[in-house]
């Protein structure tokens, strides 16, 4: 089990075999971020990093900075895995946009069905 900002979590399947690996990777995301996740700014969820502004130029920044972050910390980000300033995102089965909140409609079907 482990803790993000928005509650505990507790895997199914454990990630390569290593019993506290997730755990570990978690704190070490929250530790980094902490800032920028308790202002609102950023979310994180084990390898996930979700960055959010209203302003463009503070959004550049936010970005720089977290990119900075991971390399110092000796992390990295896989460019064609990241999704550059769009307005819509799907984060941990929800859509994410101007709108808020919502679930992905095949989940829904699927439910409905």
């Amino acid at each position: 089990m482990f803790t993000t900002h928005i509650g505990a979590y507790e895997p199914t399947v454990m990630y390569c075999g290593l019993t506290n690996s997730p755990i570990t990777f978690q704190t070490i995301m929250n530790d980094l971020f902490q800032d920028f996740i308790n202002q609102g700014d950023t979310a994180t969820f084990i390898d996930d990093i979700l960055v959010a502004t209203n302003i463009e130029e503070e959004h550049n920044e936010l970005i720089e900075e977290v990119l900075r972050r991971l390399e110092e910390n000796d992390l990295f980000v896989k460019p064609e895995k990241c999704k550059w300033k769009v307005r819509e995102v799907e984060f941990l089965g929800v859509i994410i946009g101007p709108k808020g909140m919502e679930m992905q409609k095949e989940k829904v079907e699927g439910i409905l069905k």
